[in-house]
Parts: C-alpha cells; structure tokens; sequence
C-alpha cells in the first residue's frame, strides 16, 4: 500500500482492497458533464448503523471554487431522523478505482477522530478529491471507455447529545385549516360548550364556547375560545405558534363578528381567545343573525407557522 499527503492534509493511498461498504459503477460518466449534471446523488447504503450516500459533483462544486478538480463527498442520508442534538462523528475514505492497476486511490479525512455530523451538518468530503485532468487521462485508469468505478468505506467513532436542546421550526408555508361549528344555543352546556375536534398541523384543536362568560367576567356576555385538544399528548417543552380567526357568522346580513389573534400553545397554555367576546346584547338581537331559530354557527380559521419542541 503506498501512502502520501495530498496538498489538503487528507491522506491519499493505493489500496488493493475493494471499499467495504458500498460501491459505485458510472457507465458514460462524460454524459453528466454534458448534460449539466451539476450534483449527483448515489443510492442510500447502510454502515455503521446509519445510512449514507455519496455525492458527486463531475464539473467540481462551484461553490467552493473546485471547477478544475472532480469533488466528492459523504452525506447522511436522513440528518432529520436524528434527534435535536444528537452528533455522529464517522471517519470514512473514498476510493477511485484505477482500472489499469486493478488497485483503488483512497482519499481519508484528515480529520483522525472523524467528522462530526448532524441535522446542520450533513455532508463532508473532499472539494478538490482529484483533477479532471488527471481523472480524465486514462493512462491514469481512473476514467477508462467513459466508466469509472467509487467507493466508499465508513466508521463511526462515536455518538453524543448535546444534553438540552431546543429546535424551532418556522413554516416559510403555513399550515391552514378552516373548521365550521353549527349548534342549537338552548341545548349547549351552561358553564361551557366544546366543538367537534379537528387536526391541524398534527395536532388536534377544539372551540370552546361559555355562554355566560369565563369566570371572573361577570354574566352578560359570550367568551370564545381556540384550545388544544390533545395536551395530555404534547411533549413536555413544546409550543406551537398559531394565527387563529374565530367569527360568529350572521345570518341575516351575511356578515360577522371576529376576533384575529396570534398565540404560542404549550401544555400549561392550552386555550386562548376572547373572554368578553360579544354581549348578549348583541347576541340575542333578533336583527342581527347571530343566533337565528336557535342556530348559531361559528368557524375557525386556524395557521399553525411553526413549533418549539426541548430535547434531553
């Protein structure tokens, strides 16, 4: 086996043992440079307990200026599995197989107690891995009758957590879900009247309606209120940012009365809304719509735009 240190500190070596843990066949390799291909991606391989695959870039990754040079990298192929916090340290090679030789060129990190991986972190590897020149002669046999063969080995060398950590998701796409609640007033329950349950965001919410009020208010008028609905299930740390119209529809006028909030959800603050939403004044008007025939209908219009859960 001959070994030496390329420009880069990674030592490179001649091997003539086969990588151990996957292989990949490149039948026309010239066609993805012509094509564009600006970043190739392998199938999923298993080692070490976790799955990974190699990327390829045949032009070089331009952004890290390697437009002369083949760059190649391991990435984990699902980061996102991992728990917040957890970290995998994986030292790993990649070969090349040089087919005049029978022999592979191995590039190892230099990096002796091994990359770190994890959910920001997902890709290591070599930007400069060799020179499309050199690839490209096939005196050199790495790129003979346009195939090319790469491999790669992978070791993992530990695994941490972080202990604590909190991950928050904002939605850039808000997760939105309108829910109609149509009942008869006189049959509702005096201290407080619940909606059918409904799912958004993969939790599950309910309206809450006091006919006389929350207490403390005083009687004369309707609280209404958007709750959680499974907080017996919400892990402990989490909160879920929620934008939420709740509207009492008119029926008469073909309008209604609406209020717009914004809150963060939690176990310990499960609902939140208006305690003196409207008065039984207004409700009870015969004019107005808000209860008609003893119907009245409310709705809701529920985002949900991100969500903090804690770890360890």
């Amino acid at each position: 086996m001959a070994i030496e240190e390329s420009c880069s500190g990674d030592l490179r070596t001649t091997s003539v043992s086969p990588p151990a843990h996957y292989i990949l066949n490149i039948q026309q390799f010239s066609l993805l440079t012509k094509q564009h291909v600006e970043r190739y991606e392998s199938n999923e391989f298993e080692a070490a307990g976790y799955k990974w695959k190699l990327v390829i870039h045949p032009n070089g990754n331009k952004s890290k200026d390697a437009g002369k040079f083949l760059s190649l990298y391991l990435a984990m192929a699902d980061a996102t599995s991992l728990p917040p916090g957890w970290e995998v340290y994986a030292t790993f090679k990649i070969f090349l197989l040089d087919q005049n030789n029978d022999n592979y060129m191995t590039l190892e990190d230099e990096m002796r107690e091994g990359r770190r991986f994890h959910r920001l972190r997902t890709e290591w590897g070599f930007d400069k891995f060799i020179s499309l020149k050199e690839f490209g002669d096939s005196e050199n046999g790495y790129l003979v009758g346009d195939k090319c063969v790469f491999g790669a080995e992978v070791f993992v060398s530990k695994e941490t957590s972080k202990g604590k950590t909190e991950c928050l998701s904002m939605l850039k796409d808000a997760l939105s879900y309108k829910h109609s609640w149509m009942f008869t007033f006189s049959k509702v329950n005096a201290n407080c009247e619940t909606s059918n349950i409904f799912n958004v965001g993969g939790h599950k919410w309910k309206i809450l309606l006091y006919p006389n009020g929350v207490k403390g208010v005083g009687g004369g008028y309707i609280s209404l209120k958007l709750a959680l609905a499974d907080v017996e299930n919400l892990p402990s740390g989490t909160k879920i940012f929620v934008e939420f119209t709740l509207r009492i529809w008119d029926q008469l006028n073909a309008r209604h009365d609406e209020g717009k909030a914004s809150h963060w959800f939690s176990a310990s603050d499960s609902e939140h809304g208006w305690q003196r939403f409207v008065s039984h004044a207004i409700f009870f008007q015969t004019n107005r719509g808000l209860l008609h025939k003893d119907i009245c209908y409310i709705q809701a219009d529920v985002a949900i735009h991100g969500e903090k859960t804690v770890f360890g």
